[in-house]
Parts: structure tokens; C-alpha cells; sequence
């Protein structure tokens, strides 16, 4: 059992200054709910009769939905998604999940790179689970073993849930780790690892964590030389009344205390159905002061982060399969984030994960919704990447063509280029690439494993992982 984290004097007085906040998140948990009429009147038609019969019958058997993913939402989600087709299939249970139900657990071979329980040390930085729920749940979540409570295989072989990180565990490897590599001259003797400065909080997600809890968090990171620390959230979209004056009171009195260490939120817009406006036929709304009228609640939020110049708000989102694979709407999206200072920065492909098929986008259809929605839009607005993660790390999709290449077996039909944009460990191959012959089917890697035509990358040197 971990040991108690022990605070600095400057820590426990920062701490004390930290006020928690009090929220309606007004959740609606599990199907239950829906399935007796217990959900409240106005939410109940959420879900048609017919919806609730198919997913009845599968309760208990091996395509039960909930056994692979929670339902859970929130009544600001619920509002939105009421003229939403898309954020109804972003939160609402479909018997379609568990048709298919094959993949892999940790196609990422994350575990690999778990030194400590609850954290990742595959990049630069360290990533965090430090909480295992949210305020609502997306059907096609990533961290379904983390939320869903499954066992998975951990770094030293046994089989059990994930563990959430605990500060004093976290803090001991830090520490550890980066007096190594000053002992060094700048790389750890064993990995050639530099400092350990950037962490990611995620989970889960942390903005369901009180302040207080929050704080102890950030100021354990600060003391233990994190120069820069990303928190991971999806409640901006959920429910944006949690970024509170209790919270930005909490963000200003640890600037003023730790002003060194920055703070990156990274939010998780899907669709700009979940910030805009609409009006009764379905169309956005536009702001007399320029672009499109946001939710207010989401609108105060943001503008509220963006006071804040050494703070930054990075937007990241999967391309999913009938919530946001239309240009059209990511091109608004990317769009609206720039002009209110929330900068563009991944798209990403699915992942061959359990139970993810039915709402994955074929690899060149996502790269193509992605290039097109950014046609019209300025070049600080195109600064997002379309990524898949690889077990070696990030690639990036970099191009897809529709001509063939004379003279090159299996490019008759185009191809298809990669890049190792973030590689694990020291990153010794970041950079080179892979070109392979298209597949216009292909949603994994493994849709390429007979098409390699350049592999410079070697991200299919061993075929048994891809």
C-alpha cells in the first residue's frame, strides 16, 4: 500500500487556499434506468421502445453492452443531443457494439512502458490514469478496460484491472528517474532517457476530481520538477459549468504559487454540435460579433482559459464512425476552436481495440474527411495531425494518393505514406516513414501486412503485432 504523500509547508498552504466546488451534473447512470421508466419523463424517450427491446434481450449474455462500456450522461449532454444524430450515437447504447467483439486489449503495447502503477512512460512525458470514470461515457472510448473495470495483462504478466497512479508512488519515480539523469549529464544511465518534465493527468476523467484533489496533484507535480502538466478532459463538453469560479480561483492560486509549471488542458470536442448552438430546423447559429453562437456555459468556460496566457487549450479528437467522419462539420469545428484560442491538435484513427469495430473509419477514408475539411481554412487553423498509434508510437498519416506509381510494385492503385511522428523510449526513429499500396478497406495496420512496399520505419517488421 502506497504511503501518504507528504506536502511541502508551501504545498499545504496553497492547499488549504483551494475551495471545492458543488455540481448538478444531473447523471443518469446505467440502462436500468430506461429499461424500468425510471429515468426522468423527459429523458425516458432518449431511447424508442424498440432500441430498449434489442438491448434488453442481450443484458446477462456475452453482447451485453454494458458489460463492455457503462451507459452514463449527463442532463447538459442529454440537452445537446436532443438535435444531435451524432451525439446520440456518441453516448447512447447500440446492440451494434458487440457484434464484433474481436481485437486487442493494448494494441498500443502500452503496459509495456508502465514502470509504475498507473502511469505510462512510453514518450517524453509521463501519462497519468488517475481516475477510472467520467461524467458521462463515449460508446467508442479507448480506456473501455480502464472504465469498464476489465482485466487486462499488466507489465509483470498477471492478469487484473488497472491501477490508478497515487501521488507518492508517482512523485518517488519522478524524482528518481530525473536524478538519474542529472547524475548523467543530462540522459539516464540505463534507458538514455532525458529529464521526465511534462506529465499527463488523465483517466478517466480528472475534472470529475474535486479541486482540492486537483491541487494535490499539481503541487506534488510542481515539487517534484514537472516543468509542464497536461490534464486530460472531456467535461468541457459533458458539462462546462464544472470550469466554475471555484476552479479558475484554484488554476490562479497555483500559477501564483508554482509559476514555473504550466498548465495544457486538453479537451475532447468530437463534434461542433457539442459547443454550438442550434436553431428549431437543425442550423447553427451565427454570432453577431463573428463565427457561430456557442452554449453560453461553453462559451464562459473557454473564454474564461483564455484570459489566462500561460495557461493552453489543445483540442484532440478520434474520427468515429457516424458521430464526426463529415468534413463539413470538422471543418467547422477546427474553425471555431482556432478563433477562441483552442488550438487544433490530433485527429486520430481507431484502434484495433475489443468491441471498437463498429465505429471504426477506414485509415484512408479518415485521411481523406480530414484533408478535405481543411480545405478553406487558414494555416493556423490546419495545424491538426491525423494520427494511429503504432506499438513503436504516434504515426502520422502524412498522405494518400490516388494515382499509381510506375514502375513501383503495388502501387498501382496509390499509396499510402506514414511517418513515426512520436516514437517510445528515446526516439530513435522518429521521422522515417512507411509507404504501402492502398487498401480502401484497411481500419488497422494489419490491412497493410501484404501491401508493404517502403519500410523504413519498421513498422511491420514484426507482422505478428501489427
Amino acid at each position: 500500500m502506497s504511503k501518504k504523500h507528504q506536502l511541502s509547508e508551501k504545498g499545504q498552504v496553497f492547499l488549504d487556499s483551494v475551495t471545492n466546488g458543488n455540481y448538478n451534473r444531473q447523471i443518469i447512470k446505467g440502462l436500468k434506468k430506461f429499461l424500468d421508466g425510471d429515468a426522468p419523463a423527459d429523458m425516458q424517450s432518449f431511447y424508442s421502445a424498440t432500441e430498449l427491446e434489442a438491448l434488453a434481450v442481450l443484458k446477462g449474455t456475452k453482447k451485453d453492452v454494458e458489460a463492455r462500456m457503462p451507459v452514463k450522461l449527463t442532463r447538459h449532454y442529454f440537452e445537446l443531443a436532443k438535435k444531435s444524430s451524432a451525439l446520440q450515437t456518441l453516448v447512447k447504447a447500440s446492440p451494434q457494439e458487440t457484434i464484433d467483439l474481436e481485437g486487442a486489449s493494448d494494441p498500443g503495447k502500452q503496459m509495456s512502458y508502465s514502470p509504475v502503477e498507473g502511469m505510462i512512460h512510453k514518450y517524453e512525458m509521463g501519462l497519468l490514469y488517475v481516475v477510472s470514470t467520467c461524467s458521462a461515457h463515449c460508446r467508442f472510448c479507448y480506456r473501455e478496460e480502464l472504465i469498464a473495470r476489465k482485466e487486462v495483462e499488466l507489465a509483470d504478466g498477471t492478469i487484473a484491472p488497472k491501477g490508478l497512479a497515487q501521488i507518492s508512488d508517482i512523485v518517488a519515480y519522478i524524482k528518481n528517474h530525473n536524478a538519474k539523469v542529472a547524475d548523467s549529464g543530462g540522459r539516464h544511465p540505463e534507458t538514455g532517457r532525458e529529464k521526465l518534465r511534462e506529465i499527463l493527468m488523465s483517466g478517466g476523467d480528472p475534472m470529475v476530481l474535486s479541486n482540492k484533489i486537483i491541487a494535490s496533484w499539481w503541487s506534488a507535480l510542481a515539487e517534484a520538477g514537472i516543468e509542464s502538466i497536461r490534464l486530460g478532459t472531456k467535461e468541457m463538453a459533458f458539462y462546462p459549468k464544472r470550469f466554475d469560479e471555484t476552479f479558475f480561483d484554484m488554476v490562479d492560486k497555483f500559477h501564483v504559487a508554482y509559476p514555473g509549471t504550466k498548465i495544457r488542458l486538453m479537451i475532447h470536442f468530437n463534434h461542433p454540435d457539442e459547443f454550438l448552438l442550434k436553431d428549431d430546423e437543425g442550423n447553427f447559429i451565427k454570432d453577431p460579433e463573428g463565427g457561430l453562437a456557442w452554449h453560453p456555459d461553453t462559451k464562459h468556460a473557454v473564454a474564461e482559459l483564455g484570459k489566462r496566457n500561460w495557461l493552453t487549450v489543445d483540442n484532440q479528437a478520434p474520427i468515429i464512425n457516424n458521430i464526426n467522419n463529415d468534413s463539413n462539420a470538422l471543418r467547422i469545428m477546427q474553425r471555431e476552436m482556432r478563433q477562441n484560442k483552442i488550438e487544433n491538435h490530433y485527429f486520430f484513427c481507431g484502434r484495433d481495440i475489443i468491441g471498437h469495430r463498429a465505429f471504426n473509419v477506414p485509415i484512408e477514408e479518415s485521411w481523406r474527411i480530414l484533408n478535405e475539411s481543411q480545405k478553406g481554412l487558414s494555416g493556423v487553423e490546419t495545424h491538426a495531425r491525423l494520427s494511429i498509434t503504432h506499438y513503436k508510437g504516434k504515426t502520422e498519416v502524412v498522405a494518400v494518393t490516388n494515382d499509381p506509381l510506375p514502375g513501383v510494385p503495388g502501387a498501382e492503385n496509390g499509396v499510402v505514406i506514414m511517418k513515426l511522428h512520436r516514437n517510445s523510449e528515446t526516439a530513435p526513429e522518429k521521422g522515417l516513414v512507411t509507404i504501402l499500396g492502398r487498401n480502401p478497406e484497411a481500419v488497422w495496420f494489419s490491412g497493410y501486412n501484404d501491401r508493404v512496399i517502403y519500410d523504413e520505419a519498421g513498422l511491420f517488421s514484426d507482422l505478428d503485432n501489427v
